[in-house]
């Protein structure tokens, strides 16, 4: 019987160390508990799964040292040949993390491809829930919930750019759908003066920055009310902070 690939939630940014749980807010307590038991996980990043297993580990102690944890990384720079042999555990009956940088797995995330390589094989997939960034964007937004696409990151060439918005913009006017994208933290400030002056003033436009933490911040207003705003240097405080941009057209 193979194992299980669980996919596992991280946190959105950093943790209170100064509570009990750090994660409680935010990881429930079952996803703690398997994330405690499993002793080999495939990562985004393996410094930031050990870091996230420091945090598990304060209420609920690992199954083995974590020095003993075999961790084994895939992301955007993983070669597709690679995929096969980190699912070989797996094949022999070890159970499986799949973890993300932050967030859920497998959402704007590289796993996915090891995900859809584990139904070929057979191996059973267990998503686990966790705090995802652009549900709760759309959830905090006013923006249509029902109907909303999500697109990564746009062209970083503005002329490419500014057609991708125009595109996104009349999508969203002709199907009533809300579009959802994403930028470099550092360029938060670029991206969001493209929005104002490429899209209608009537378009609703969401800024909704550092999700589920301390610092969060959400504000949903017309794209022309941003503008006045950025004239009179009233930007929204997400320079190098992770943030998701929404719009939807009038």
């Amino acid at each position: 019987m193979p194992g299980t690939l669980y996919l596992i939630p991280n946190t959105l940014g950093p943790s209170d160390l100064s509570q009990e749980d750090p994660l409680a807010e935010c990881i429930p307590e079952h996803v703690q508990v398997v994330t405690a038991g499993i002793r080999y996980f495939v990562a985004e990043s393996a410094k930031t799964t050990r870091a996230y297993l420091k945090l598990i580990a304060i209420k609920h102690p690992l199954a083995v040292p974590l020095q003993e944890i075999l961790i084994r990384e895939l992301n955007v720079n993983t070669d597709a040949a690679a995929l096969p042999a980190l699912l070989e555990p797996l094949q022999a009956g070890q159970d499986a993390g799949l973890i993300s940088e932050a967030g859920v797995p497998a959402v704007a995330d590289p796993g996915a491809n090891l995900v859809r390589l584990a139904h070929s094989h057979g191996i059973p997939v267990k998503p686990l829930v966790g705090p995802s960034s652009i549900l709760l964007a759309v959830m905090a937004s006013g923006l249509n919930g029902q109907s909303f696409a999500f697109n990564g990151y746009l062209p970083t060439d503005a002329t490419q750019r500014s057609k991708r918005l125009k595109a996104l913009e009349e999508r969203s006017r002709s199907e009533r759908q809300t579009q959802l994208f994403i930028e470099t933290p550092y360029r938060n400030g670029a991206l969001l003066e493209a929005i104002v002056s490429t899209c209608h003033t009537n378009t609703l436009v969401c800024v909704a920055t550092d999700l589920s933490l301390t610092t969060e911040s959400i504000r949903t207003q017309t794209a022309g009310k941003w503008k006045e705003d950025l004239a009179a240097r009233k930007a929204p405080d997400f320079h190098k902070r992770p943030t998701v941009f929404l719009l939807l057209a009038a």
